[in-house]
């Protein structure tokens, strides 16, 4: 989607039409709006949503009054007053033309009523007239930008981090998904699910009882199945949220400087306890690795025995004779010459002693393959060596393991009952909290096992009860057919659901490098960022070697989300590319946020100047005076290709004036006008004459 241009009419502080404002693309992909707080750029933002989504920003206060002031005033009894917002824009190489309009009039009562927002759209055709869609104009938008994922291009960037707090992080998720198209596959796993269940209606009516039974023993399984399945999702998102809220009192510990020592040791216990057991559960996977593959080697000692003496039997009887090959002798026989000079005449003695030494030499290739296979179990009895000592070292190490685990426990049970009975009484309330955190977590986690366990069962148990269905004799060629059509579906969803989760986590690490290379583009700390499998956006500091959780300041949390738009765009737009899924088309994306600068200092604002009109294809960036300092304009004037200025017109008396200078030339900014109505106006600020 790239936008054209916006017009505005009657639309809050925008009385009657005003000029259209064009947008820029390109190389000066840049549009900047300058405008005082209360000009109207945050109407100028919402008249995008608006239009195209008849949604809403937060800060945009009473979205039900959209009609302008004067324009209200100016109706007569029982006539009324029009109210809309016309964008144009160009998706693939076609251009839309769309308007959403309002109606204010005044009834008897002289009461102002308001009518619902109606939306319409034209299409330029190649003959360069505009026709109506054949389609409605809201599906056609949704597919080309669909409306959850709109508060990613048009959004408000001093209140852009309440957007990514904890409680969005799932709707994040979801929204990722949509951009990928991986909405498309679960909508198709869904309708696959649906479609089986219908299959199976079908051969409930048509099979025999025995079927049946079948049937309705696989349904208790799977609805058992989906039940444990969300449970676990659930199980998830609560650990998430408790490591979440541990994070954090343990960040509170830390900045109690009494216990601080305790809890740094704690925590550097508590990663050398995870990293053991991670070396744990390594090495019990190399142990069972080891078995699965060599063990048999143990079993065939005997084997590998008995064939070496069986070998040695064959030679000591001449039936594996070596240096004589059949092809040597059969050639001494055609030449009828010996290789002594003897000549060998059909019938005679020589010629009969050569020829005997033909029926020994013809199980040649039985030898060569006896020693091939003399080599290879010689070499049984070093493998067998190397499988023990291989499990040797591995029980040692685990057995190294356990007790070092065993240690750290007792190392850190000792330090929680420190905190626990610490004089100060804050330290003792926020390890008390911790213990109940930690036991919690446990709880989880055995459930969690516990769960999985129940899975596997229940896949095993399904996966039994499928068979006999498919095992079973069907009596008729319809059942036949519809077991097959039920086996496919199976198929299906099982090829998908791994295509998905395949793709999900492949996208999710990738999102999370991008992000870490914007934000430290932008950031001039030592912090990085991580993206959790739920999407949840930590602050992480290592310097120390422990990751330890850091409190975001504001302007940490706004570079933290801009970081996360720009992954999103620039990661999708790559995929895009390389994966045609069957998602929005996501080759060009605009972005229209208003203040991006407001909670940043210096250094930030003049990085997110720099960075930000490479976030997407196409940016509107709508400023005041004050955020448009020197540092943000020397960055992006080389990307500015259009520019416009909001000028206030207020009826106030001794309201103070103000004007911004632009390219050498002073534009006013609020003026007084003796007028009893407040209305803006819109001014395009002439190009320099190097942009010219």
């Amino acid at each position: 989607m790239k936008l054209l241009s916006i017009k505005l009419c009657n639309f809050r502080q925008f009385y009657g039409k005003t000029p259209e404002i064009k947008l820029a693309m390109g190389l000066k992909n840049t549009t900047i709006i300058h405008g005082n707080n209360g000009a109207g750029k945050t109407t100028i933002l919402n008249g995008f949503t608006w239009v195209l989504y008849e949604k809403f920003s937060p800060a945009f206060a009473a979205p039900e009054f959209l009609v302008n002031k004067r324009a209200l005033n100016e109706i007569n009894l029982g006539s009324s007053v029009e109210c809309w917002v016309e964008v144009i824009f160009e998706h693939e190489q076609k251009s839309y033309q769309v308007k959403r309009q309002c109606y204010a009039h005044r009834d008897g009562n002289d009461l102002i009523n308001h009518s619902k927002s109606k939306l319409f759209m034209l299409i330029a055709g190649d003959d360069g007239c505009w026709y109506h869609p054949l389609e409605q104009p809201e599906d056609i938008i949704s597919r080309i930008l669909p409306e959850s994922l709109h508060e990613y291009f048009f959004f408000d960037g001093e209140r852009i981090e309440h957007r990514f707090r904890n409680n969005k992080q799932n709707q994040i998720a979801e929204d990722t998904k949509e951009l990928l198209g991986v909405k498309v596959l679960d909508r198709a796993i869904e309708h696959l699910k649906n479609a089986k269940k219908t299959l199976q209606k079908e051969l409930n009516n048509i099979g025999d009882l025995e079927i049946k039974q079948f049937l309705k023993q696989e349904k208790i399984l799977e609805e058992r199945q989906e039940k444990i399945v969300k449970r676990q999702a659930e199980i998830i998102q609560e650990l998430d949220n408790f490591q979440a809220i541990k994070q954090s009192l343990s960040g509170r510990l830390l900045e109690l400087g009494s216990a601080k020592e305790l809890q740094q040791l704690k925590i550097q216990i508590e990663l050398q306890e995870k990293s053991t057991i991670q070396d744990l559960m390594a090495t019990k996977n190399t142990l069972k690795g080891t078995i699965s593959r060599r063990g048999y080697s143990v079993f065939v000692t005997e084997l590998a025995e008995q064939f070496g003496s069986y070998v040695n039997e064959m030679r000591e009887k001449g039936e594996l004779p070596s240096g004589i090959k059949q092809k040597f002798v059969e050639e001494l026989l055609t030449r009828k010459t010996c290789i002594c000079g003897t000549e060998l005449i059909p019938g005679s003695s020589a010629h009969q002693n050569v020829e005997t030494w033909l029926n020994k030499a013809g199980i040649a290739n039985v030898e060569e393959a006896a020693i091939r296979l003399e080599s290879q179990v010689s070499d049984l009895g070093k493998q067998v060596e190397e499988f023990w000592q291989i499990i040797d070292n591995n029980q040692l190490k685990i057995g190294e393991n356990r007790t070092n685990l065993a240690q750290l426990e007792n190392q850190l049970d000792e330090l929680k009952h420190k905190l626990r009975n610490y004089p100060d009484e804050n330290i003792q309330e926020l390890q008390t909290r911790l213990d109940a955190i930690d036991q919690s977590i446990r709880e989880l986690i055995l459930e969690q096992g516990s769960n999985n366990q129940q899975l596997e069962n229940l896949a095993t148990q399904i996966k039994e009860i499928s068979k006999k269905i498919g095992q079973h004799k069907l009596k008729e060629e319809k059942q036949n057919l519809v077991q097959k059509r039920i086996k496919i579906t199976e198929e299906c969803i099982e090829r998908i659901t791994e295509v998905r989760s395949r793709l999900e986590k492949q996208f999710r690490l990738s999102l999370e490098q991008k992000i870490q290379e914007i934000f430290n583009t932008i950031s001039f700390t030592p912090y990085q960022p991580r993206l959790t499998q739920n999407y949840q956006l930590n602050l992480i500091e290592n310097s120390s070697g422990i990751a330890l959780p850091v409190a975001a300041s504001t302007g940490e949390n706004q570079i933290l989300s801009l970081s996360l738009i720009g992954a999103i765009i620039a990661r999708v737009r790559e995929w895009s590319k390389k994966n045609t899924l069957m998602g929005p088309d996501s080759s060009t994306f605009p972005i229209v946020m208003d203040s991006p600068f407001g909670s940043l200092d210096e250094i930030y604002r003049r990085q997110v100047a720099k960075s930000i009109p490479q976030l997407a294809n196409q940016l509107i960036v709508l400023v005041t005076k004050t955020q448009w300092r020197k540092e943000v304009e020397e960055e992006m004037k080389n990307y500015i290709g259009q520019e416009y200025v909001l000028v206030y017109n207020t009826p106030k008396e001794d309201c103070e004036e103000d004007s911004i200078t632009i390219n050498g030339v002073i534009y006013p900014l609020v003026k007084h006008k003796l007028n009893e109505f407040e209305y803006t106006e819109i001014i395009e600020v002439k190009p320099s004459k190097n942009n010219q």
